[in-house]
Protein backbone atom coordinates (compact mmCIF):
# COMPACT_ATOMS: atom_id res chain seq x y z
CA UNK A 1 0.00 0.00 0.00
CA UNK A 2 1.72 3.29 -1.34
CA UNK A 3 1.55 5.96 1.44
CA UNK A 4 -1.16 7.63 -0.40
CA UNK A 5 -3.70 5.01 -0.93
CA UNK A 6 -2.91 4.08 3.17
CA UNK A 7 -3.84 7.99 4.03
CA UNK A 8 -7.35 7.48 1.92
CA UNK A 9 -7.91 4.58 3.45
CA UNK A 10 -7.11 5.52 6.85
CA UNK A 11 -9.60 8.31 5.98
CA UNK A 12 -12.30 5.98 5.01
CA UNK A 13 -12.17 3.63 8.48
CA UNK A 14 -12.82 6.89 10.40
CA UNK A 15 -15.00 8.02 8.22
CA UNK A 16 -16.96 4.06 7.51
CA UNK A 17 -16.47 4.10 11.98
CA UNK A 18 -17.75 8.04 12.55
CA UNK A 19 -20.42 7.84 9.91
CA UNK A 20 -22.17 4.80 11.27
CA UNK A 21 -22.01 6.08 14.74
CA UNK A 22 -23.51 9.22 13.74
CA UNK A 23 -26.41 7.60 11.73
CA UNK A 24 -27.30 5.53 14.85
CA UNK A 25 -27.35 8.35 16.89
CA UNK A 26 -29.46 10.41 14.56
CA UNK A 27 -32.09 7.10 14.29
CA UNK A 28 -32.15 6.24 17.58
CA UNK A 29 -34.77 8.61 18.92
CA UNK A 30 -37.25 8.29 16.63
CA UNK A 31 -36.78 4.23 16.29
CA UNK A 32 -40.19 2.76 16.93
CA UNK A 33 -41.91 5.90 15.84
CA UNK A 34 -44.89 5.79 13.19
CA UNK A 35 -43.41 7.94 9.87
CA UNK A 36 -45.82 10.13 9.57
CA UNK A 37 -45.53 11.40 13.02
CA UNK A 38 -41.39 11.85 12.68
CA UNK A 39 -42.54 13.60 9.17
CA UNK A 40 -44.70 15.86 11.00
CA UNK A 41 -42.55 17.08 13.60
CA UNK A 42 -39.21 17.00 11.04
CA UNK A 43 -40.64 17.78 7.81
CA UNK A 44 -36.91 17.91 6.03
CA UNK A 45 -35.86 14.80 7.73
CA UNK A 46 -34.24 14.35 11.15
CA UNK A 47 -31.17 16.34 10.76
CA UNK A 48 -29.93 16.83 13.92
CA UNK A 49 -29.39 15.00 17.17
CA UNK A 50 -32.65 14.83 19.17
CA UNK A 51 -33.83 13.83 22.50
CA UNK A 52 -35.48 11.00 23.25
CA UNK A 53 -34.76 8.24 25.88
CA UNK A 54 -31.29 9.23 26.04
CA UNK A 55 -29.79 12.80 25.43
CA UNK A 56 -29.02 13.59 22.25
CA UNK A 57 -25.95 12.53 20.25
CA UNK A 58 -26.57 9.02 22.36
CA UNK A 59 -25.52 5.85 20.62
CA UNK A 60 -27.14 2.60 21.00
CA UNK A 61 -26.14 -1.02 20.79
CA UNK A 62 -25.93 -1.03 17.38
CA UNK A 63 -22.44 1.09 17.37
CA UNK A 64 -21.57 -0.84 20.19
CA UNK A 65 -21.09 -4.00 18.63
CA UNK A 66 -19.58 -2.49 15.76
CA UNK A 67 -16.88 -1.13 18.10
CA UNK A 68 -16.30 -5.00 19.47
CA UNK A 69 -16.50 -5.97 15.82
CA UNK A 70 -13.43 -3.83 15.50
CA UNK A 71 -11.76 -4.51 18.25
CA UNK A 72 -12.19 -8.53 17.77
CA UNK A 73 -10.46 -7.60 14.15
CA UNK A 74 -7.60 -6.11 15.66
CA UNK A 75 -7.02 -8.70 18.02
CA UNK A 76 -7.23 -11.64 15.82
CA UNK A 77 -5.14 -9.75 13.74
CA UNK A 78 -2.44 -9.87 17.07
CA UNK A 79 -3.54 -13.73 17.26
CA UNK A 80 -1.75 -14.22 13.34
CA UNK A 81 1.43 -14.14 15.54
CA UNK A 82 1.10 -18.04 16.51
CA UNK A 83 1.22 -19.00 13.15
CA UNK A 84 -2.88 -20.13 13.39
CA UNK A 85 -4.30 -17.65 10.63
CA UNK A 86 -6.71 -15.04 10.81
CA UNK A 87 -9.15 -16.61 13.17
CA UNK A 88 -13.01 -15.07 12.60
CA UNK A 89 -13.72 -17.02 16.06
CA UNK A 90 -11.73 -14.21 17.83
CA UNK A 91 -15.04 -11.39 17.30
CA UNK A 92 -16.90 -13.67 18.87
CA UNK A 93 -14.38 -13.09 21.83
CA UNK A 94 -15.39 -9.74 21.39
CA UNK A 95 -19.31 -10.07 21.93
CA UNK A 96 -18.52 -11.96 25.13
CA UNK A 97 -17.04 -8.66 26.29
CA UNK A 98 -20.25 -6.62 25.01
CA UNK A 99 -22.12 -8.96 26.86
CA UNK A 100 -20.49 -7.89 30.03
CA UNK A 101 -21.19 -4.07 29.15
CA UNK A 102 -25.50 -5.10 29.11
CA UNK A 103 -25.12 -7.46 31.90
CA UNK A 104 -23.02 -6.01 34.77
CA UNK A 105 -22.78 -2.18 35.68
CA UNK A 106 -18.75 -1.54 35.05
CA UNK A 107 -15.92 -3.39 34.17
CA UNK A 108 -15.13 -6.63 36.49
CA UNK A 109 -11.44 -6.63 36.51
CA UNK A 110 -11.67 -10.02 35.09
CA UNK A 111 -11.34 -9.44 31.31
CA UNK A 112 -8.25 -7.98 29.00
CA UNK A 113 -7.80 -5.50 26.62
CA UNK A 114 -8.84 -1.90 26.89
CA UNK A 115 -12.47 -1.50 25.39
CA UNK A 116 -13.75 -3.65 28.13
CA UNK A 117 -12.53 -0.92 30.49
CA UNK A 118 -14.45 1.73 28.91
CA UNK A 119 -17.45 2.44 31.63
CA UNK A 120 -19.25 4.89 29.38
CA UNK A 121 -20.16 1.53 27.14
CA UNK A 122 -21.92 -0.16 30.25
CA UNK A 123 -25.27 1.07 28.96
CA UNK A 124 -27.93 -0.77 27.91
CA UNK A 125 -29.79 1.13 24.66
CA UNK A 126 -32.20 -1.19 23.60
CA UNK A 127 -30.35 -4.17 23.01
CA UNK A 128 -31.54 -7.08 20.36
CA UNK A 129 -33.30 -9.97 22.55
CA UNK A 130 -31.87 -12.03 19.78
CA UNK A 131 -27.90 -10.84 20.33
CA UNK A 132 -28.54 -11.21 24.15
CA UNK A 133 -30.20 -14.59 24.04
CA UNK A 134 -27.97 -15.71 21.33
CA UNK A 135 -24.64 -15.09 23.35
CA UNK A 136 -26.25 -15.52 26.78
CA UNK A 137 -27.14 -18.96 25.24
CA UNK A 138 -23.06 -19.68 24.28
CA UNK A 139 -21.74 -18.75 27.62
CA UNK A 140 -23.38 -22.43 28.56
CA UNK A 141 -24.33 -20.95 32.35
CA UNK A 142 -20.50 -19.86 32.67
CA UNK A 143 -19.75 -16.33 33.18
CA UNK A 144 -18.28 -16.43 28.98
CA UNK A 145 -18.16 -18.18 26.20
CA UNK A 146 -16.33 -21.22 27.23
CA UNK A 147 -15.63 -21.99 23.65
CA UNK A 148 -15.75 -19.56 20.67
CA UNK A 149 -16.29 -20.15 17.18
CA UNK A 150 -19.93 -21.90 17.57
CA UNK A 151 -22.94 -20.71 15.12
CA UNK A 152 -26.42 -19.95 16.78
CA UNK A 153 -29.23 -22.37 17.27
CA UNK A 154 -31.54 -20.14 15.72
CA UNK A 155 -33.95 -19.06 13.00
CA UNK A 156 -33.43 -14.91 13.39
CA UNK A 157 -32.81 -13.08 10.87
CA UNK A 158 -33.13 -9.93 12.66
CA UNK A 159 -30.53 -6.54 11.62
CA UNK A 160 -29.13 -7.24 14.56
CA UNK A 161 -26.04 -8.55 12.54
CA UNK A 162 -26.02 -6.48 9.60
CA UNK A 163 -26.00 -3.66 11.57
CA UNK A 164 -21.93 -4.23 13.54
CA UNK A 165 -20.33 -6.08 10.44
CA UNK A 166 -18.86 -3.03 8.83
CA UNK A 167 -15.56 -3.51 10.30
CA UNK A 168 -14.87 -6.72 8.02
CA UNK A 169 -15.07 -4.23 5.16
CA UNK A 170 -12.39 -2.03 5.88
CA UNK A 171 -10.23 -4.55 6.04
CA UNK A 172 -6.87 -4.06 3.69
CA UNK A 173 -7.26 -5.84 -0.15
CA UNK A 174 -4.72 -8.35 0.49
CA UNK A 175 -8.22 -10.00 2.12
CA UNK A 176 -10.41 -10.70 -0.46
CA UNK A 177 -13.45 -9.87 -0.79
CA UNK A 178 -15.00 -12.98 -0.83
CA UNK A 179 -13.13 -13.88 1.92
CA UNK A 180 -14.62 -10.60 3.49
CA UNK A 181 -18.58 -11.77 2.85
CA UNK A 182 -18.15 -15.23 4.22
CA UNK A 183 -16.40 -14.35 7.48
CA UNK A 184 -18.62 -10.92 7.86
CA UNK A 185 -21.34 -13.66 7.44
CA UNK A 186 -20.01 -16.07 10.11
CA UNK A 187 -19.34 -13.49 12.69
CA UNK A 188 -23.42 -12.04 12.01
CA UNK A 189 -24.09 -15.79 12.64
CA UNK A 190 -22.80 -15.97 16.40
CA UNK A 191 -26.47 -14.75 17.25
CA UNK A 192 -28.63 -14.95 14.21
CA UNK A 193 -28.80 -18.72 12.03
CA UNK A 194 -31.05 -17.61 9.42
CA UNK A 195 -29.12 -17.48 5.93
CA UNK A 196 -30.89 -14.31 4.93
CA UNK A 197 -29.53 -12.64 8.76
CA UNK A 198 -25.95 -13.87 7.31
CA UNK A 199 -25.88 -13.03 4.02
CA UNK A 200 -27.28 -9.66 4.21
CA UNK A 201 -24.38 -9.38 6.79
CA UNK A 202 -22.06 -10.38 4.31
CA UNK A 203 -23.03 -8.37 1.68
CA UNK A 204 -22.70 -4.62 3.45
CA UNK A 205 -18.79 -6.03 4.18
CA UNK A 206 -18.51 -6.76 0.45
CA UNK A 207 -19.97 -3.49 -0.31
CA UNK A 208 -17.83 -1.66 2.32
CA UNK A 209 -14.70 -3.40 1.11
CA UNK A 210 -15.08 -2.74 -2.66
CA UNK A 211 -15.84 0.70 -1.78
CA UNK A 212 -12.18 0.60 -0.05
CA UNK A 213 -10.64 -0.23 -2.67
CA UNK A 214 -11.41 2.37 -4.94
CA UNK A 215 -14.87 1.22 -6.37
CA UNK A 216 -17.88 3.26 -6.80
CA UNK A 217 -21.15 2.45 -4.79
CA UNK A 218 -22.79 1.00 -7.94
CA UNK A 219 -19.91 -1.16 -8.97
CA UNK A 220 -19.70 -2.49 -5.45
CA UNK A 221 -23.34 -2.92 -5.58
CA UNK A 222 -23.03 -5.23 -8.94
CA UNK A 223 -19.24 -7.29 -7.52
CA UNK A 224 -21.88 -7.93 -4.18
CA UNK A 225 -24.75 -8.89 -6.17
CA UNK A 226 -23.05 -11.47 -7.74
CA UNK A 227 -20.94 -12.48 -4.87
CA UNK A 228 -24.50 -13.25 -3.41
CA UNK A 229 -25.60 -15.01 -5.94
CA UNK A 230 -23.19 -18.35 -5.09
CA UNK A 231 -24.94 -18.74 -1.82
CA UNK A 232 -27.69 -20.45 -1.28
CA UNK A 233 -30.83 -18.91 0.31
CA UNK A 234 -29.61 -15.74 -1.08
CA UNK A 235 -32.99 -14.59 -3.09
CA UNK A 236 -34.11 -12.61 -0.29
CA UNK A 237 -31.13 -10.32 -0.24
CA UNK A 238 -30.79 -10.52 -3.49
CA UNK A 239 -34.12 -9.14 -4.05
CA UNK A 240 -34.52 -6.36 -1.70
CA UNK A 241 -31.02 -4.84 -2.89
CA UNK A 242 -32.29 -5.02 -6.34
CA UNK A 243 -35.40 -3.57 -5.46
CA UNK A 244 -33.21 -0.89 -3.49
CA UNK A 245 -31.44 0.14 -6.30
CA UNK A 246 -34.67 0.13 -8.37
CA UNK A 247 -36.14 2.66 -6.38
CA UNK A 248 -33.28 5.13 -6.45
CA UNK A 249 -33.36 5.66 -9.84
CA UNK A 250 -37.05 5.72 -10.48
CA UNK A 251 -38.36 6.64 -7.90
CA UNK A 252 -38.82 9.96 -5.63
CA UNK A 253 -36.49 10.06 -2.74
CA UNK A 254 -38.49 10.27 0.34
CA UNK A 255 -40.02 8.60 3.53
CA UNK A 256 -42.57 7.42 1.03
CA UNK A 257 -40.42 5.42 -1.04
CA UNK A 258 -37.99 4.27 2.07
CA UNK A 259 -41.25 2.57 3.44
CA UNK A 260 -42.19 0.67 0.31
CA UNK A 261 -38.65 -1.45 1.32
CA UNK A 262 -40.50 -2.17 4.72
CA UNK A 263 -39.38 -0.87 8.11
CA UNK A 264 -35.82 -2.33 8.63
CA UNK A 265 -36.36 -4.80 11.30
CA UNK A 266 -34.72 -7.73 9.48
CA UNK A 267 -31.66 -7.94 8.03
CA UNK A 268 -32.22 -7.16 4.04
CA UNK A 269 -34.75 -4.46 4.81
CA UNK A 270 -32.13 -2.76 7.00
CA UNK A 271 -29.33 -3.09 4.40
CA UNK A 272 -31.47 -2.41 1.70
CA UNK A 273 -32.54 1.07 3.29
CA UNK A 274 -29.10 2.44 3.68
CA UNK A 275 -28.05 1.42 0.39
CA UNK A 276 -30.81 3.27 -0.80
CA UNK A 277 -30.37 6.35 1.00
CA UNK A 278 -26.64 6.02 0.18
CA UNK A 279 -27.69 5.95 -3.78
CA UNK A 280 -30.22 8.60 -3.21
CA UNK A 281 -27.91 11.33 -2.22
CA UNK A 282 -24.51 9.78 -2.96
CA UNK A 283 -22.33 12.70 -3.21
CA UNK A 284 -20.11 13.60 0.01
CA UNK A 285 -22.35 17.19 0.23
CA UNK A 286 -25.41 15.09 0.52
CA UNK A 287 -24.12 12.94 3.51
CA UNK A 288 -26.93 14.41 5.83
CA UNK A 289 -29.48 14.16 3.21
CA UNK A 290 -29.01 10.58 2.76
CA UNK A 291 -28.66 10.15 6.68
CA UNK A 292 -31.86 12.04 7.23
CA UNK A 293 -33.50 10.35 4.03
CA UNK A 294 -32.01 6.74 6.08
CA UNK A 295 -33.69 7.26 9.64
CA UNK A 296 -37.03 8.88 8.94
CA UNK A 297 -39.44 6.32 8.76
CA UNK A 298 -41.52 3.86 10.33
CA UNK A 299 -38.89 1.44 11.97
CA UNK A 300 -35.52 0.53 13.18
CA UNK A 301 -34.04 3.61 12.42
CA UNK A 302 -31.13 3.79 14.72
CA UNK A 303 -29.52 0.74 12.06
CA UNK A 304 -31.04 2.12 8.81
CA UNK A 305 -28.75 5.13 9.43
CA UNK A 306 -25.82 3.19 10.80
CA UNK A 307 -25.39 1.22 7.73
CA UNK A 308 -26.24 4.41 6.05
CA UNK A 309 -23.28 5.96 7.52
CA UNK A 310 -21.28 3.08 7.16
CA UNK A 311 -21.19 3.63 3.29
CA UNK A 312 -21.44 6.55 2.83
CA UNK A 313 -18.57 7.34 5.04
CA UNK A 314 -16.15 4.33 3.50
CA UNK A 315 -17.05 6.25 0.38
CA UNK A 316 -15.99 9.52 1.10
CA UNK A 317 -14.04 9.73 4.23
CA UNK A 318 -14.46 11.47 7.49
CA UNK A 319 -13.80 14.86 5.99
CA UNK A 320 -17.47 14.31 4.62
CA UNK A 321 -18.71 13.38 7.97
CA UNK A 322 -21.62 16.85 8.85
CA UNK A 323 -19.65 18.80 11.19
CA UNK A 324 -22.26 19.94 13.65
CA UNK A 325 -22.96 16.06 14.53
CA UNK A 326 -19.07 15.24 14.01
CA UNK A 327 -18.58 17.33 17.54
CA UNK A 328 -21.21 15.98 19.88
CA UNK A 329 -21.97 12.46 18.60
CA UNK A 330 -21.42 9.98 22.39
CA UNK A 331 -17.99 8.29 22.40
CA UNK A 332 -16.32 10.46 19.86
CA UNK A 333 -12.55 9.84 21.48
CA UNK A 334 -12.93 6.41 21.91
CA UNK A 335 -14.48 5.50 18.56
CA UNK A 336 -11.68 7.26 16.58
CA UNK A 337 -9.09 5.79 18.92
CA UNK A 338 -10.02 1.99 17.59
CA UNK A 339 -10.56 3.33 13.91
CA UNK A 340 -6.90 4.53 14.78
CA UNK A 341 -5.83 1.43 16.72
CA UNK A 342 -7.53 -0.98 14.00
CA UNK A 343 -5.66 0.65 10.77
CA UNK A 344 -2.15 0.51 13.04
CA UNK A 345 -2.91 -3.06 13.20
CA UNK A 346 -3.34 -3.75 9.52
CA UNK A 347 -1.32 -1.63 8.39
CA UNK A 348 1.61 -1.27 10.61
CA UNK A 349 1.66 -4.53 12.87
CA UNK A 350 5.37 -5.68 12.16
CA UNK A 351 6.37 -2.26 14.08
CA UNK A 352 3.69 -2.99 16.59
CA UNK A 353 4.52 -6.89 17.88
CA UNK A 354 6.59 -10.17 16.44
CA UNK A 355 6.84 -12.99 15.13
CA UNK A 356 4.98 -15.36 17.72
CA UNK A 357 3.40 -12.92 19.42
CA UNK A 358 6.15 -11.48 22.27
CA UNK A 359 4.87 -9.36 25.06
CA UNK A 360 4.37 -5.59 23.99
CA UNK A 361 2.33 -2.93 24.84
CA UNK A 362 0.20 -3.44 21.91
CA UNK A 363 -0.46 -7.21 23.03
CA UNK A 364 -1.42 -5.67 26.13
CA UNK A 365 -4.11 -3.48 24.93
CA UNK A 366 -4.55 -5.94 21.84
CA UNK A 367 -4.63 -9.26 23.41
CA UNK A 368 -4.57 -12.06 20.38
CA UNK A 369 -7.57 -13.92 21.16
Amino acid sequence: MTRVAEETWRARVRGCLLGGAIGDALGGPVEFQDGRSIVAEHPDGVRDFISGAWPPGTITDDTQMTLFTMEGLIRAGVRTDRGLGFTVAVVQHGYDRWLDTQTLSGPSGERDGWLQAEQWLYARRAPGNTCLSALTEARKGESRIPQFGAEAVNDSKGCGGVMRVAPFGLLPDRYPTEWVFDSAATAAGYTHGHPTGKLASGALAAIVHEICAGATLEAALDTTAALLALHKDHEETSTTLSFARHLAATAPHGPVTVERLGGGWVAEEALAIGVYAALAYPEPEQFLDALALAVTHSGDSDSTGAICGNILGALHGETALPPELVFTVEGRPVILQLADDFALEFATADRLHGDYGPHTTWTTRHPGW
